[in-house]
């Protein structure tokens, strides 16, 4: 599910100060004036379609035809096979292995294919044609009908297809996004499903099964002060038994409670809270793909952390999967924060790092013992560059991907402001730790509009000299001339 709510870890970790009640409204009113802008944007939406992609696309084994939809790039593609969730003693291994602790009886996935048909990213999911998430700006396609996946849940209706088991997926997801340390346009999800026969006999095996899940490794306080769901805020789907919900919502619930004690046991904490229960809420939620929905968060540092987003399957998503006669929860979250948060690691480029000064911090970590947080090697100096130019902006087409119809030149159809923030990562890679628009206005006699942004280049590994950030930055003018048919300032 994309970072419209695509998927339950598409939110960066992030804090919230709200009172629970307020924060459905909140949260939904932001929702819907972030799709009504995405929508607009849609409409006019560019692709950075390059005629410099060849015929074909190589990836793993297999070989894809490009055509106009065609926007991943090498650095993309070259990213693929590094798969850091299964490399031994990186910290998102660590992690996702952590996680997967809490679960014994599910089926892990963790080497799924990370090119997807539209069909089991989009289709498969219920996403509307005109859905945002579909948008070249949001997604990297291989070509019309095939695309690397923005969530693990491109996988979902297969498995659940495949096996009543419950299981886990964990992989990594692809998604056009800003630069700075929280984000970056490869990451990784884990997510997870059980599902049960919707008979009345299935009511009284989920509440056995809910009392038999082991209690946590530290003590945890949970506030949850609404109801298992709600007509107006939190809806029941129409062919689920209230009874049933009921008894999914409890289950889901104990297992993401113990979830979140077995991760947060591990978290750092002053020694005055050493021995202090850790503090929890649910918080009722909207996500597309399930209803209801909650958010648990978590008192941390003083601060409402958002953790984990979760619900009650869509009823559509296993009639699809030819699992009609079945119901259940899912779950999700991103390696990456909660990676962060347990190693004290400030920056996500890290984590693609082969420093030997950040990898030796982990090696021959496991499951047992205290986990290290992360020491900063020395802080290389940061370098900032502006580009300011004016946007030609004019309107085109671009319904979602899955076969409709040819992408427009880079120069003819509307501005995105991911279309900079790829260019930008193209060009300097890693070396790009931050980008900002810091002016934006219009002119009020010919009504052009002018965009400034401010790059910060600075490498994890090494000072970067005065040539390499110029020429870095110039190619990035020329390519924002070249690509996007900007007018330099």
């Amino acid at each position: 599910m994309s970072k419209l709510v695509m998927h339950f870890s598409a939110k960066t970790l992030t804090s919230s100060t709200m009172a629970p009640h307020n924060m459905l409204t909140t949260r939904t009113a932001r929702l819907a004036a972030r799709l009504f802008r995405e929508t607009l944007c849609f409409r006019c939406q560019r692709r950075l379609v390059s005629s410099s992609y060849p015929p074909t696309l190589t990836i793993g084994s297999q070989t894809y035809p490009t055509d106009s939809w065609t926007n991943t790039p090498s650095s993309i593609l070259a990213a693929i096979p590094r798969k850091l969730h299964l490399q031994d003693s990186h910290p998102l291994a660590l992690t996702r292995s952590l996680i997967e602790s809490r679960f014994p009886r599910y089926t892990s996935h963790t080497t799924l294919p990370a090119v997807v048909t539209t069909h089991q990213n989009f289709d498969s999911l219920s996403f509307p044609p005109n859905h945002p998430g579909r948008s070249p700006s949001d997604t990297y396609y291989i070509n019309s009908s095939t695309v690397l996946r923005t969530h693990t849940s491109a996988h979902q209706a297969d498995l659940f297809r495949a096996s009543n088991s419950p299981f886990l997926i964990a992989a990594d997801v692809y998604r056009r996004d800003a630069i700075d340390r929280s984000h970056y346009p490869v990451f990784h999800q884990i997510e997870g499903a059980h599902t049960w026969s919707m008979s009345s006999s299935s009511i009284a095996e989920i509440r056995a099964e809910t009392e038999a899940i082991p209690a946590p490794p530290v003590r945890i306080e949970v506030e949850d002060t609404n109801p298992p769901f709600h007509a107006q805020r939190n809806p029941l789907q129409a062919q689920h038994d209230p009874e049933l919900t009921t008894a999914m919502a409890a289950h889901l619930k104990r297992s993401l409670e113990g979830l979140i004690g077995t991760v947060f046991a591990r978290a750092p904490r002053p020694a005055s809270q050493a021995n202090e229960p850790i503090k929890a809420r649910w918080v009722e939620a909207y996500f597309p793909f399930t209803s209801p929905s909650w958010e648990l968060e978590v008192l941390y540092q003083g601060s409402w952390l958002e953790i984990l987003g979760c619900g009650i399957v869509q009823h559509s998503i296993l009639d699809g999967a030819g699992a009609g006669d079945r119901a259940g929860w899912a779950f999700g979250l991103g390696l990456e924060r909660v990676a962060m948060l347990l190693f004290g690691i400030p920056d996500i480029r890290l984590f693609w790092s082969t420093d030997e000064r950040f990898l030796g911090q982990f090696r021959g970590l496991g499951m047992e013992g205290a986990w290290p947080r992360f020491e900063a090697f020395s802080k290389y100096p940061a370098c900032y560059k502006d580009v300011a130019f004016w946007v030609a902006e004019h309107t085109g087409s671009t319904a979602g991907g899955g076969g409709a119809g040819p992408a427009p030149s880079a120069t003819t159809a509307g501005f995105h402001e991911n279309d900079v923030m790829e260019l930008v990562r193209g060009v300097g890679g890693n070396i790009v730790e931050d980008v900002r628009l810091v002016d934006e206005f219009r002119h009020p006699k010919t009504g052009r509009r002018s965009l400034c942004y401010r790059i910060n280049y600075r490498s994890l590994e090494r000072t970067l000299t005065n040539e390499e950030v110029n020429g870095l930055h110039e190619g990035v003018r020329r390519e924002l001339v070249e690509k996007l048919g900007v007018e330099l300032r």
